[in-house]
């Protein structure tokens, strides 16, 4: 969800800029920037950029480039004249002889001396200005779907590493059993008196606990996840939560695996898969 767009609007004698940038994040964060002038069409802006970017924390600026104010600043002549003209008074009442200049500049800095006239905005800039709007939200859409389909081939492509490394985890499976077999045996050797020991019930009880650390399931669900990943990015228009939301089941599946797993080869095998996992996880903050 990282992009940038920039576009220039000329209106008469006014350079308008408009710049829209945007980072991660789980929903549309939205800060505006914009001159007083443009103030009323705030709730219309924030509409035309909530279409557009649907998430994203999202920093829009609109501004003048050539310094051009929105205010028109006159001198209140009458206001001026009158405090001019009393002053002049009280300098002749007391008999003191008035610096004119000097005078005048101190009456300029009285309240009301200046008059502040705000700019009213015309149908015929706002439409040039949404035109402009429009340019940049298609250029930061540009960006971020340039930006998108490079993350997605690199999300498939770990995806499809944790279905290579799961796919080596049967060749350790047949010794695994074997290794836990022994050394359970081995205990019951060292704890127990052997002759005293029901044979049938011994092995039934193995079979039971051999059972329970069974990652089949497991191997079949994280195959089933990764294929329901990889046909959601195909499919959906914006994959972005809904990949987030299998990654979780991925991981699930990847760590009871390890959890269960008790052989160094299918562990070291884990910890790869959990590590592309984790990239792909990051990834995915990033696409909508």
């Amino acid at each position: 969800m990282t992009g940038f767009g920039k576009t220039t609007v000329e209106y008469r004698n006014k350079k308008i800029i408009i710049e829209i940038k945007s980072l991660n994040s789980k929903s549309l964060d939205l800060n505006l920037r914009i001159p007083n002038l443009y103030k009323e069409k705030e709730m219309d802006i924030r509409n035309m950029v909530k279409e557009q970017l649907e998430r994203g924390k999202v920093e829009m600026c609109i501004y003048f480039d050539n310094g051009e104010s929105e205010k028109q600043v006159n001198i209140n002549k009458s206001v001026v004249t009158q405090y001019f003209n009393q002053l002049i008074s009280i300098a002749s009442e007391l008999g003191i002889d008035a610096d004119k200049n000097s005078m005048l500049q101190t009456v300029m800095r009285f309240p009301d001396t200046l008059q502040t006239q705000l700019e009213e905005l015309e149908e015929s800039e706002w439409q040039n200005l949404r035109t402009g709007i429009a340019q940049a939200l298609d250029e930061i859409n540009k960006f971020r779907l340039q930006e998108g389909q490079a993350l997605i081939r690199d999300i498939i492509h770990r995806i499809e590493l944790i279905q290579q490394l799961s796919s080596q985890v049967p060749q350790f499976e047949g010794r695994r059993v074997e290794i836990i077999r022994q050394k359970l045996q081995e205990k019951i050797n060292e704890w127990t008196d052997v002759k005293n020991i029901d044979q049938n019930r011994l092995e039934q009880e193995l079979i039971y606990y051999l059972e329970k650390l069974d990652i089949t399931e497991e191997k079949v669900r994280l195959a089933n996840h990764c294929k329901y990943f990889l046909e959601t990015i195909d499919k959906e228009e914006a994959p972005g939560r809904k990949i987030g939301f299998i990654a979780q089941e991925i991981g699930r599946e990847i760590n009871t695996m390890g959890s269960k797993a008790n052989d160094h080869d299918i562990q070291k095998l884990v910890v790869k898969m959990k590590d592309e996992l984790e990239k792909i996880k990051e990834q995915s903050l990033n696409i909508l």
